[in-house]
C-alpha cells in the first residue's frame, strides 16, 4: 500500500468527486480512479459507494478515512521531527521554482529580499513548472515560485494554498538577426514554406501559454516544428544559433536583445504577439500552523505585506 493512495482517498471523501479529486491530485481521472481501485484491492473490501452522487463512503470507507486522516498526520510530524536534526534545516528556506526563472528571476529576488527583509539561508530546487508544483503539494518546499495567468490557472486549490504576487514576466517570439539585423525568421510564414518553429515539450506551461497566444492570433501562423524540450534555455540557445522562432520569456533574452544577439519575430505592421504571466509565490496555508521555521513564516508575512503595499500604490 502507498501514502499517496491514502492521500487520494482522504481527497476523495472531502471533493465527493472523482473528476475534482484527480484535479486536485494532478493526475488523470482513470489513473486516479486505478489508484483508488488499489486501496480497495489491498483493504479487501469496497470503500466507496459508486452507485450514488455525489460519490459516498461505503461503512468501511467512512472507518478508513478516520484512520487514514491519523496516519497521515502522524508520517507528516514524523518527517517533520527527522527533518529537525538537520542542523540547518530549522532556518533553511526551501524554494521549488521553474528552471527558466530559477536562471533569471530567482537571483535578483533573492538579493532584493535580503536587502528589504534581511539575510537568511535559502536552498533551490529547480524543476519543470510541474514538477514544482508538486514538490509544493507533497509539502517538500516552503515555497513554490511559479508563472501564473488567469487563462491557464495552476492548479492548486485557492482554499488550500496562498498566493502572492511577486511581479510579471512577458512571453514573446524571438530569432536571431540577420546581417542587417532584421529577423532572420519572419512571421508570419507562408503556407508552402513554414518557418522552423523551436517549441515546448508537450505538458511544458509556456508551451500551454505559447499555444494560447498562437490561436489568439488574428493571423495564421505557419510554423514547422523542428526541436521541442520542457526548457526555455535550451530553446533559447537553439535560437541564437539562428535554428528557428522561439516563444522565450523577456527576463531570458533581455541582455540577448541589448546586445543584439537576438530580435522579435514580428515584422513592423503585424500585431503583436505576446502574452504577460504574473510571476507568483505559493505557499500550503497550513503550513504556518505547523512549520517549525520561523523564517519561512516571517518571510510570507513580509510578501504578503509588500504585495499589499504595491496593490494600494497602484490603486491610487
Amino acid at each position: 500500500m502507498e501514502t499517496k493512495w491514502l492521500e487520494d482517498f482522504v481527497s476523495l471523501a472531502e471533493t465527493r468527486s472523482f473528476s475534482r479529486s484527480a484535479q486536485l491530485r494532478h493526475v488523470t481521472q482513470p489513473a486516479f480512479s486505478r489508484r483508488i481501485q488499489a486501496l480497495e484491492a489491498w483493504a479487501g473490501t469496497d470503500l466507496v459507494d459508486r452507485s450514488s452522487y455525489p460519490t459516498r463512503l461505503t461503512a468501511a470507507g467512512k472507518t478508513l478515512y478516520d484512520q487514514a486522516l491519523e496516519m497521515l498526520q502522524a508520517l507528516h510530524n514524523t518527517r517533520t521531527t527527522l527533518r529537525a536534526h538537520g542542523s540547518s534545516s530549522q532556518d533553511m528556506i526551501e524554494f521549488a521554482v521553474p528552471h527558466t526563472l530559477a536562471f533569471t528571476f530567482f537571483p535578483a529576488w533573492v538579493s532584493g529580499l535580503r536587502t528589504q527583509f534581511g539575510p537568511f539561508k535559502s536552498r533551490l530546487i529547480a524543476l519543470n513548472v510541474h514538477d514544482a508544483v508538486m514538490r509544493l503539494v507533497e509539502g517538500s518546499c516552503d515555497l513554490l515560485i511559479t508563472y501564473h495567468h488567469a487563462a491557464q490557472p495552476l492548479p492548486l486549490d485557492a482554499q488550500r494554498y496562498d498566493m502572492v504576487m511577486l511581479g510579471q514576466e512577458v512571453l514573446a517570439p524571438y530569432t536571431k538577426p540577420d546581417v542587417r539585423g532584421k529577423p532572420l525568421h519572419v512571421l508570419p510564414g507562408r503556407a508552402g514554406q513554414p518557418l522552423p518553429y523551436l517549441g515546448y515539450a508537450p505538458g511544458a506551461y509556456l508551451g500551454e501559454v505559447t499555444d494560447m497566444i498562437l490561436k489568439r492570433s488574428a493571423l495564421p501562423m505557419h510554423l514547422d516544428r523542428v526541436y521541442e524540450t520542457d526548457m526555455a534555455e535550451s530553446l533559447k540557445a537553439m535560437a541564437l544559433q539562428g535554428h528557428g522562432i522561439a516563444f522565450l520569456p523577456y527576463s531570458a533574452v533581455q541582455k540577448d536583445l541589448e546586445q543584439g544577439r537576438l530580435v522579435r519575430a514580428e515584422p513592423a505592421g503585424l500585431p503583436v504577439l505576446e502574452l504577460t504571466m504574473d510571476i507568483r509565490a505559493c505557499r500550503n496555508m497550513s503550513s504556518g500552523k505547523e512549520t517549525s521555521k520561523s523564517t519561512a513564516q516571517a518571510l510570507w508575512t513580509f510578501l504578503q505585506t509588500q504585495s499589499t503595499v504595491q496593490t494600494e500604490a497602484h490603486i491610487a
